[in-house]
Formats: structure tokens, sequence, C-alpha cells
């Protein structure tokens, strides 16, 4: 199943000439989730390869916040959503409430995924996404088909559906006789507008991430500063990347002064690749991607 992370914007605060506000799509098998939608994302849409996928439900689901989440003045009254009530005027949407044993909040859980939300620090209440591929059955071992005598058809299909199979000769052939190891699915994780996490929450989710896509609004030079308005550095963002595990991680909501590569002039210390430096050298010089404007990054398949 293909699997891929288009970003729509990678700027923060506004859209500008040279960068979108931040926006990104997760897409599986043609079905796409957005995450982090800043201001223009419609018009992004449109400009990007998912411009014929623009028709889609949704439901507008809200997630209850927590004091630590964000400084004391800038805490908004959240008392009147202290409990689920009854269903919202609006139909299928849910009030969803932390779970303080898991530090997260459950978004989804079907035959293909668990999403998860977890607790960010920002100026307001923010929030983090684990969207984690359930394991999917191995393939089938022919060669134990061979001797088990299986004969080839729907046999096979419903073996590797999980569903035993009774031969002519009445041997009864399970699963497990003849599927190879599980196929361990695939892990990423989104972190938007945020200076930290709040609790373990949003490390166990993280953990040993394939893609953790980070906000890294300011250089290490103003983490101050970026700390002040709730944001992170590359240097934050790769410490938590390593924290985790992550297998690649991907920087993103850049201050709209820091242009893209391409545009970046020769000899520039205090552009966007001293960013990708800064990161790559609290993770051991392991490769980290700027994101930029349309880029497609594939999350293969685990073998």
């Amino acid at each position: 199943m293909s699997m891929d992370v288009t970003f729509l914007g990678t700027g923060a605060a506004y859209p500008s000439p040279t960068r979108g506000a931040s926006a990104l799509v997760l897409r599986c098998e043609g079905e796409c989730w957005l995450f982090d939608c800043g201001e223009g994302t419609q018009t992004q849409l449109m400009k990007s390869q998912l411009k014929a996928e623009l028709v889609f439900p949704y439901v507008v689901h809200e997630l209850v916040p927590t004091a630590d989440q964000c400084p004391t003045e800038e805490l908004k009254e959240f008392a009147h959503m202290n409990k689920v009530d009854s269903p919202p005027k609006e139909g299928q949407g849910r009030t969803i409430l932390l779970d303080s044993e898991e530090n997260s909040y459950l978004l989804v859980d079907d035959e293909q995924f668990v999403v998860k939300a977890f607790r960010l620090f920002h100026r307001i209440p923010s929030f983090g996404f684990s969207v984690v591929e359930k394991k999917r059955p191995g393939k089938l071992n022919a060669q134990k088909l061979k001797d088990l005598g299986v004969p080839p058809g729907p046999a096979y299909g419903k073996l590797k559906n999980g569903i035993s199979v009774v031969l002519e000769n009445g041997v009864i052939i399970s699963p497990q006789d003849v599927l190879k190891k599980p196929i361990v699915g695939r892990k990423i994780c989104i972190l938007g507008d945020c200076s930290g996490v709040v609790d373990d929450g949003g490390v166990k989710l993280c953990f040993e991430a394939d893609l953790l896509i980070h906000e890294a609004t300011l250089d290490d030079t103003q983490m101050d500063k970026a700390k002040e308005h709730g944001h992170s550095t590359p240097q934050m963002a790769a410490t938590f990347a390593k924290l985790c595990q992550a297998k690649r991680l991907v920087l993103t909501h850049f201050s709209q002064r820091y242009k893209p590569v391409a545009l970046a002039r020769e000899g520039e210390t205090d552009g966007i690749v001293e960013l990708k430096k800064q990161a790559e050298s609290v993770l051991d010089l392991q490769e980290v991607t700027l994101a930029e404007d349309f880029m497609v990054i594939s999350i293969p398949i685990k073998k």
C-alpha cells in the first residue's frame, strides 16, 4: 500500500511569495488526511498534484486541552468542555477527552490505522499526531503450501485473510502454518506549533517513528525568542527526534525570513541550510530533510 506526505505549505504564521502557510497531506492509497491547515491551504491544494482529490467528506471533532499546554495568562476557559456531552449539533463530531493513562487522545482505530493526538506546549493549546499503520499478514510460504498439499485457488486467499481451510483429506490448515512473519506497519508523527511536548505521551507515541515531522520556526541562535513565542529551533526538534529514535526527521514551519534552498543567496550563514546543519549536528550527522512547498516524501513498506 502506497503512503506519502505532501507539504502544501512550509512557512510559519502566514503565506508569503516563497512559502505557503504550514499544511501537509498524508495520503494512503488515494485517501488524504490534512494536518495543520494554515491560511491558503485550499489554494495550495489546487496547485498540487492532489487537486483532483479536493472533494471529500469531513467531520469536526474537538480535543479538550489541559491547563499545562500553554502559559497561564493565555489559558482560555475550557470549563464548558470538562465532560463528554450529547453529540454536538453539527452531527457526527465528538468531544474527545485526554486518556490520562495513555497521555493521548484516541482519534481513529480501524482495520488499517490507529491515529492518536498528544499534547504540545504553545502560546495556545496545540496538538501533535501519531499515525500508526497496523501490522499486516505476512506473505504466504509457497513451499509450505506445496508440502502440505494446499491446492492453489480460493484456499490461498482464505489463509492470507486469517481463515483456516480444510483439505479434501480432512486435514485442517491454519494461517499460522503457512504465513511468514507479519509485516510491521509504518509510523508517521507530526508536530505543529510547539516549544515541546507535555508529559511523556508524545515521546512514547513517536518512538521509532519512520517519519517525524517537526516545526523549526527559528534557528538555534534565537532559541530564547522561539521558546518565548511557543516555537522550536532545529536543535530542539532534533533532540526530540533523537529521544524518540526516529528514523527520519523533516523540519518545517519555518519563519518566512528563511527562503527555500533554491532562492538562498550563496555564502549565507543565517539561511535555511544553516537550520539543516544545526539539526544534523545533534543527530550525529544523520541526514535531516528541509521541507519545501509541494515536496512529496514516500514512506516505503517495511520488509
